[in-house]
């Protein structure tokens, strides 16, 4: 294993000499950090990243590493306002997170202009290790494709042949639908009606009625965020689900459930990429994490910013550069392995892989203590989870 890294890591050429430009390396963490993506990443994602500067070491070949945050509110021209600054005149190396895929494809392009490093984890879209792909982008915890295939296919086994979808509208609902429309197709069920939402909706009445209406066996929500949380909260105030109806929340985070309660809650199932119960390593860094983030434990946005920025640092040292093109390399040549992920790796195309996770969540009764919330029904391997590298169209996959 050891020749065959060494081998890998020659193929890129790494300076002979470290060359870490202005004195350090500055890592800026984008999020919403005031609305409805908040509790997903946020000021989590903050303590995530410092979180693993600081298990670095909090140095880099001898530089401090240095953590930053901007509120990208949302908005694609704010979040790319903050990243030409970041880039341009602030000596940031590399931008973490960005929750929201329309800031994340405008911080996606501006990155490659740029040549700096897009640690993308709420970042999701799958075009981004696709038709849209860069080198210097790395998406790491999940994607449309991996939700789909995974809550999706598991509706659709259980029985679930007709399609409702209430979606938000914007590039990460068009896609979260785009991917599980395809799955329930290919499997032989048939979509009823497609029924689009603004972001941030406080009242889904209208919509989730609409989706009723269709007599749809699955009703599927494409959006996240407080906008899931809303309409999963009004879908049970409803009664769907006693009428026969299934409720599918395609993404959905712990903060979510927690934000929810369990009677709201029980019985959704759910794709993730991590959960903090999952295993000694992921319980250790979790509580450290929610000591530190005001009692909160992480979502899997918030896991996958820690794994990221770490394996970054890791590619930094092996490389002695941070030259955001050589680093993305060094991260694709470098197998990744931490607490909370594991074992895994970086594709030609910039995906990161590794398994995902089928989860219910718990009845009330089922659960011990806050935060207990989830029941693991099945594993998705690492070479199952993510679209097929062949399949993306991304030019960088020779």
């Amino acid at each position: 294993m050891a020749g065959l890294l060494a081998a890998a890591l020659t193929a890129w050429a790494a300076p002979a000499a470290a060359q870490i430009s202005d004195a350090m390396v500055k890592i800026g963490v984008m999020g919403d950090m005031t609305s409805f993506y908040a509790d997903i990443a946020g000021p989590g994602s903050v303590v995530a990243a410092r979180m693993a500067a600081e298990d670095f070491g909090g140095t880099v070949l001898g530089k401090p590493i240095v953590i930053v945050a901007g509120d990208h509110q949302n908005k694609p021209d704010i979040g790319s306002a903050i990243a030409r600054a970041w880039y341009d005149a602030e000596q940031v190396d590399a931008i973490a997170d960005v929750p929201n895929s329309g800031v994340g494809i405008a911080v996606h392009e501006i990155t490659r202009e740029k040549k700096k490093v897009l640690l993308g984890s709420g970042t999701s879209l799958t075009d981004l290790t696709g038709s849209k792909c860069s080198p210097n982008s790395v998406i790491w915890t999940f994607d449309t494709w991996s939700l789909a295939n995974g809550t999706g296919r598991a509706l659709m086994e259980a029985g679930g042949r007709t399609w409702a979808f209430v979606t938000a509208d914007y590039a990460f609902g068009h896609q979260l639908e785009r991917d599980t429309a395809r799955v329930v197709q290919d499997g032989g069920g048939q979509v009823l009606a497609t029924i689009r939402h603004p972001l941030n909706t406080p009242d889904f009445a209208s919509f989730l009625l609409r989706a009723q209406g269709t007599g749809a066996q699955v009703i599927a929500l494409a959006n996240a965020g407080a906008d899931m949380a809303n309409a999963v909260k009004q879908a049970s105030e409803f009664g769907i689900e006693q009428k026969g109806q299934r409720l599918a929340a395609l993404v959905a985070f712990i903060t979510d459930v927690h934000a929810l309660g369990l009677k709201a809650a029980q019985g959704l199932l759910l794709t993730e990429a991590f959960y903090w119960d999952l295993n000694d390593g992921t319980r250790a860094w979790s509580r450290r994490f929610a000591e530190r983030n005001g009692g909160k434990y992480p979502t899997m946005v918030q896991a996958g910013v820690y794994a990221a920025v770490l394996h970054y640092l890791k590619a930094i040292e092996a490389a002695k550069t941070d030259d955001g093109t050589t680093v993305v390399e060094a991260m694709k040549a470098m197998p990744s392995n931490d607490p909370l992920f594991g074992e895994g790796r970086v594709r030609a195309d910039g995906r990161h892989i590794h398994p995902m996770y089928l989860f219910q969540v718990k009845k009330p009764s089922e659960s011990a203590a806050p935060y207990d919330y989830y029941k693991l029904v099945g594993s998705i391997p690492a070479d199952k989870a993510f679209r097929p590298m062949g399949e993306g169209d991304c030019y960088l996959v020779k």
